[in-house]
């Protein structure tokens, strides 16, 4: 052989020597486990190499969880579903050369590339001392493994995450499984160790930072448009409009965020045409008229301006508000034309015109919530100052706005309402009504209790109880009072005018509203007590004295027929020790017609004498002198009225109402024996009236009422006073804003 033949032979023997290795490790690399995992074998180079691990018992499978960038994006670590993600890492026995595989398993990541994820082989092989082999590619890295322990048993086995290596620079790596032992120490072929993730135990919260004004400034200013508090959100307000979102109507908060100010403003102006029994003065205003009956046509006119402020705390839509304060001033003016003279003052000089003038209070308290009792709001409150109230439903007994202190509230999930009230009264401006500065001598004390739903649904049961204590007799100057048209009121011009004090005690059934189809309103009186000098009877009198009424109507689409009754009982005997005829504390009642029918209206007085049959805005014939200044009469005649009448929803914004009223005397001995007349029947007479309510606004800002009221006398009223018909028409207009 030449020298180059040597020389190539001598070449490739070397090749062959270099590249068997090599190829061997790409075999390893590309080529399928083998299925052979617990053999040792050998290198050509005569080291012994590290076999892959074994299959070691399985326990419950966990989630390994994930981390950033260990596998190339795209590609995803497969997990047979049988294999532990939780494995002890161990090396197995070297065995002869003549049992290794064909190919030479995997020793390490290759720096640069990376290995597709394989699955563990579940082939047991007994467990030896590990050995370790160099890396034909970098230096050897010794693996301790710590002796086997003892299995434990299936509920010790608590699985914890599996540890990631660390990814170097450049070199990605597939997670590997790490035994459950703290006592194992792994090392990476770099030689560097393992970082061991961890759970979190508790959220990571960011250290919070106070901003300063200035960043909160300038926040606000980028991104909000400022509102001063909920209220205001997706509404504009204003001024003038009521029922928009106005702060004068407490729909926002002028203080803080629950305080709110309510502003009620009214214009209420009334103007009435009417023809009552005037009786002739002593001074005649025209020649030749009647000695004891005049001319009764008359003309009034009354403007209430009413302001209303208040002041409170608290959202009324879910509960009772915490306090509030409320003052209601009242400007009125008024105007009276007659025919007579002695009508307007008593002093004839004074002529037949009078025009007048008041301010008064009609309401000025303090209100506040004392504390809930149920969870459903259920409340007691007390109310002090000028109130208006009303003790039952139709104003039967008590209706007035007087200074007092009042307790009221309600339980059982608002099913019972109570008011325990004590009232001083004040004295009543004579041509207005209103109130007027100058404290009265008289106190009353007022109890109810109110069921709703009581034994029907939508029907409410009351009963209630007032005392009135009159001490006018020992309580005013020299035991009388003078109004300020100069006629006498305390006592009463009649009989033998005597000072006395009154106390009377009522008790009380009532109930208003509906059984199936049929409403009904109903109410009885029973009052008893005694005065300590009778000005009719002339001597001290016990008080035995009752009232009823009842009304019952049903609805008929737009139409609401009714019938009406009532009764206020009269004394037969008016000069013995009891007085039977029935008398209010200080009613305004709203039955039978009530305001549009002409002898509830109109107040009609008692020719020749210094009292009224029956007052405005009253049913009783209780021969007082006043009903606002006078005392309780209960020497009287008593009344009796049979009602029909109808009411009509013409339009949305209109209503009509007729009422047909007849009115009867309960008794008319006290007429005989005041009047000096032997017989007086019983018929008072026919009362027919109509009303008109227009709401051209569908609200109350604007309502229009307007009546007329025609009466027929009957024998009765004929015996006692003189003239044909008599009537009363009215308008008012009545602004709120």
């Amino acid at each position: 052989m030449t020298g180059y033949g040597k020389a190539g032979v001598v070449v490739l023997g070397l090749m062959v020597l270099v590249t068997e290795p090599v190829m061997l490790w790409a075999q390893d690399s590309s080529a399928p486990p083998t299925g052979k995992s617990g053999s040792s074998r050998k290198l050509p180079s005569g080291r012994s190499r590290v076999a892959p691990p074994s299959q070691v018992p399985k326990v419950a499978p966990q989630q390994v969880p994930t981390q950033p960038d260990v596998l190339p994006k795209g590609k995803e670590e497969e997990v047979a579903p049988s294999q532990s993600i939780i494995e002890p890492a161990v090396t197995a026995p070297a065995t002869p050369a003549a049992e290794q595989p064909s190919a030479v398993p995997h020793l390490g990541p290759i720096p640069g590339r990376s290995r597709p994820t394989q699955k563990a082989p579940e082939l047991e092989i007994p467990k030896e001392e590990p050995t370790t082999a160099p890396s034909p590619l970098e230096l050897p890295v010794q693996v301790e493994v710590a002796p086997p322990s003892p299995e434990p048993s299936p509920s010790e086995i608590v699985p914890k995450p599996a540890e990631l290596p660390v990814r170097e620079e450049g070199t990605e790596t597939a997670p590997v499984a790490q035994p459950p032992s703290t006592e194992v120490e792994r090392r990476l072929p770099s030689g560097r160790r393992p970082s061991t993730p961890t759970l979190p135990t508790e959220t990571m919260v960011a250290e919070e930072r106070a901003p300063t004004r200035a960043e909160i400034d300038e926040y606000q200013r980028s991104n909000f448009i400022p509102i001063r508090d909920r209220w205001r959100i997706g509404y504009a307000g204003g001024l003038l409009d009521p029922y928009a979102q106005n702060v004068l109507k407490g729909d926002y908060p002028v203080l803080g965020q629950n305080v709110f100010f309510n502003f009620t403003g009214i214009s209420d102006s009334l103007f009435e045409a009417r023809k009552l029994p005037t009786p002739q003065g002593v001074s005649r205003e025209r020649s030749g008229s009647a000695e004891f009956f005049g001319e009764g046509r008359q003309l009034f006119f009354n403007q209430n301006f009413v302001f209303s402020f208040e002041l409170f705390k608290g959202s009324t839509a879910f509960r009772p508000r915490d306090w509030a304060v409320r003052v209601t001033p009242v400007v009125n003016v008024n105007l009276l034309d007659v025919q007579e003279r002695n009508v307007v003052r008593l002093d004839v000089r004074g002529g037949t015109t009078r025009a007048d003038h008041q301010i008064a209070f009609q309401e000025a308290f303090v209100e506040k919530r004392l504390f809930n009792v149920s969870r459903n709001f259920d409340f007691i409150s007390v109310r002090a100052g000028i109130q208006g109230f009303t003790s039952d439903f139709r104003g039967f007994i008590f209706s007035d706005n007087e200074p007092g202190i009042r307790f009221f509230g309600n339980f059982d999930n608002n099913r019972y309402q109570w008011n325990v009230a004590y009232f001083n009264f004040l004295e009543k401006d004579t041509n207005s009504g209103l109130n007027s500065f100058e404290t009265r001598h008289r106190q009353v004390v007022i109890a109810n209790l109110f069921r709703q739903d009581f034994i029907w649904q939508g029907y409410t049961a009351q009963i209630s109880f007032h005392h009135d204590r009159d001490d006018a007799g020992s309580g005013d100057s020299n035991g009388q009072q003078y109004d300020n048209n100069g006629f006498l009121v305390r006592p009463a011009n009649i009989g033998d005018v005597r000072p006395h004090d009154v106390r009377s005690y009522y008790l009380g059934w009532a109930g208003d509203g509906h059984i199936g189809r049929f409403n009904i309103s109903h109410a009885f009186y029973q009052v008893f007590g005694n005065v300590s000098h009778d000005t009719i009877a002339g001597r001290d009198v016990t008080i035995n004295a009752q009232m009823a009424a009842a009304e019952v109507s049903y609805d008929i689409d737009w139409l609401r027929p009714k019938v009406s009754v009532f009764y206020g009982s009269g004394d037969k005997n008016p000069t013995d020790g009891t007085a039977r005829g029935f008398d209010s504390i200080l009613d305004n009642v709203n039955f039978a017609g009530s305001g549009f029918s002409f002898f509830n209206r109109q107040g009609i007085a008692l020719t020749q004498t210094g009292i009224l049959l029956n007052n405005r805005f009253s049913l009783l014939n209780d021969f007082r002198s006043s009903k606002t200044q006078g005392q309780a009469q209960f020497v009287n005649p008593g009344i009796i009225v049979a009602n029909v009448g109808l009411d009509a929803e013409l339009t949305p914004k209109l209503k009509g109402i007729l009422n047909f009223n007849y009115l009867w005397f309960a008794e008319t001995e006290p007429l005989q024996y005041v009047l000096h007349q032997p017989q007086v029947r019983r018929a008072i007479g026919a009362d027919y009236s109509v009303g008109l309510i227009y709401r051209p606004l569908l609200n109350q800002n604007i309502v229009l009422t307007g009546g007329f009221a025609y009466f027929t006398p009957g024998g009765g009223f004929k015996d006692i006073q003189q003239g044909g018909d008599r009537y009363s028409a009215f308008f008012s207009a009545t602004l709120t804003f």
